[in-house]
């Protein structure tokens, strides 16, 4: 019996990027900074690279840890491990020594690549845990400088790796809001499936300007492949301030750019919103977290059609479903609080605890099917096995589904709210509580009750200059839900606690919440 993958050989990212880098030589491909990079400079640049991180030792398999803020060497430094069939392991830039430290640990990672402006001490904490290797972007001492050494080489041909298709390229570590962080297998098919889908299913200006300023490392890597393919162009920025993002979007007619809701809120909420001109922007690609149907009408209201949302998780990496840009229909909040349809290249159910598939309007967790989903869990066979039940890919997201087939998250299915018997959606509060004009922001969660079980507590953010009561913030949620989904607790806090991915860190708001003696906000 043949082998498909002999006979046709794989397919990979890396082959599509070094077709891309030969179609467009003279184009731009990243701007960072003062400097200019062509596809031509790109091409370089990467088989440089290659050619460095060869001479140091690495070899196809190894698994590499990449410690960074944003800027163009963070490109050229994941490709090159991409070529050379490495494995990345990427660290969050906001990131804990001590998940840093289980990531080296628990991936087994040998070789640290690190951005010597902000990251060197941390580097200097790593090398103690077992790396063999580490190599600096920029100097520090005592530790070899890689740019510096990528320019010791001529450029080659870069070539794709032998690879097959389930072979893995990625470890990324969840948010770790529940015990032990988890290290999501990406192999090469399933991100190749990601890009595929991106460039079907997304809608694309047709002269790309992207703006990044999401984590190269992390989200805002996820656009790099696609731009590229289309000829487009990056803007760099080091991170996310609402002032340099405007000034890049006026500067460079930045066309679109991917956020999550907490940038779209900034932006807003702004004051010199109104001094740039933003009329180029074309699409904002937005998810990663729940967006208030509040907030998204405002922004659409103030920006314009631009909005297209994308929803996935790093187990089957962004884009399981989509809600296109037309889909945003303002006058219905339900449209708004969805997530869209799934796209046509992965099986997609909602089901119920007995593994069935729920009809529409009964919530059921969404499980996904496809080569978009990961191979496991690094050395988490139970944990895999339990997130693979009935051989459906489990995604601890509980949805309903409208008759056209649109999405809704209600909750996360471990941060459900049981008290006194019944199921309550934290999802659904906040959105309620958001309903008020002057929040901010929310996040709902359980706590322990002697009565109920679990009761439903809100830290709720109120807005600069306004105010709100608890009995007003209650009442909203009784007239809206019901009495059984009102908070029985309600703080006001001065912001969200996020984890390092950006998201709302319910485990410590519930870890703050049982340290204190009393509740001194009981409606």
């Amino acid at each position: 019996m043949f082998d498909p993958e002999k006979l046709y050989g794989c397919a990979s990212e890396a082959g599509l990027l070094i077709d891309a880098l030969r179609r467009y030589p003279d184009r731009i491909a990243i701007r960072d900074g003062d400097a200019c990079i062509t596809y031509q400079d790109l091409h370089q640049a990467i088989s440089r690279y290659c050619r460095a991180l060869s001479k140091v030792g690495l070899r196809q398999g190894d698994r590499v840890g990449l410690l960074s803020g944003n800027r163009a060497e963070v490109v050229f430094v994941t490709w090159a491990l991409n070529i050379l069939g490495c494995c990345l392991v990427p660290m969050h830039p906001k990131g804990s020594l001590r998940d840093h430290s289980y990531f080296v640990r628990d991936a087994g990672v040998t070789t640290l690549v690190f951005d010597a402006r902000d990251y060197a001490a941390r580097a200097t904490e790593l090398m103690q845990v077992g790396i063999d290797c580490a190599l600096s972007l920029g100097e520090t001492p005592n530790v070899p400088d890689l740019i510096s050494l990528s320019k010791t080489f001529a450029p080659g041909v870069l070539t794709p790796p032998a690879i097959k298709s389930n072979d893995m390229c990625r470890l990324s570590y969840s948010g770790g809001t529940t015990g032990e962080p988890k290290a999501i297998i990406g192999t090469y098919l399933s991100l190749l499936t990601k890009t595929m889908i991106q460039l079907v299913e997304w809608e694309w200006p047709s002269e790309i300007r992207q703006l990044i300023c999401a984590p190269l490392s992390h989200a805002g890597g996820a656009m790099v492949l696609p731009t590229f393919i289309r000829g487009g162009s990056l803007v760099v920025l080091p991170g996310f301030s609402p002032p340099a993002a405007m000034q890049a979007i006026e500067k460079y007619r930045i066309t679109c750019l991917l956020v999550v809701p907490t940038m779209i809120a900034a932006l807003l909420e702004h004051p010199d919103l109104d001094r740039f001109d933003l009329g180029s922007l074309e699409t904002v690609f937005y998810g990663a977290s729940p967006i208030s149907p509040d907030l998204l009408r405002k922004a659409i209201r103030r920006l314009g059609p631009i909005f297209f949302q994308f929803y996935g998780q790093t187990e089957s990496p962004m884009t399981v479903s989509v809600m296109r840009k037309h889909e945003h229909d303002v006058n219905d909040p339900e449209r708004l609080a969805s997530c869209g349809r799934p796209v046509p290249w992965v099986s997609v159910a909602l089901l119920d605890d007995s593994g069935k598939e729920v009809g529409n309007g009964v919530p059921g967790e969404i499980c996904v099917r496809g080569p978009l989903v990961m191979l496991g869990y690094w050395n988490k066979p139970e944990q895999t096995r339990e997130a693979f039940q009935d051989d459906w890919l489990h995604t601890g997201d509980m949805a309903v589904r409208n008759p056209d087939g649109f999405l809704r998250i209600i909750d996360r299915k471990k941060d459900m709210i049981i008290t006194g018997g019944f199921n309550v959606y934290a999802r659904e509060v906040e959105e309620s509580i958001c309903e008020h004009p002057a929040v901010a922001a929310c996040a709902v969660f359980g706590i322990p009750d002697a009565r109920w079980g679990e009761a439903v507590a809100a830290a709720v953010v109120l807005k600069a200059g306004s105010n709100a009561t608890v009995k007003e913030l209650v009442d909203l949620v009784k007239e809206n839900k019901g009495p059984i989904q009102a908070p029985k607790t309600v703080e006001f806090v001065e912001a969200i606690p996020l984890t390092s991915l950006g998201k709302p860190d319910k485990k410590a708001l519930r870890a703050r919440a049982a340290s204190r003696d009393g509740s001194p906000c009981r409606p």
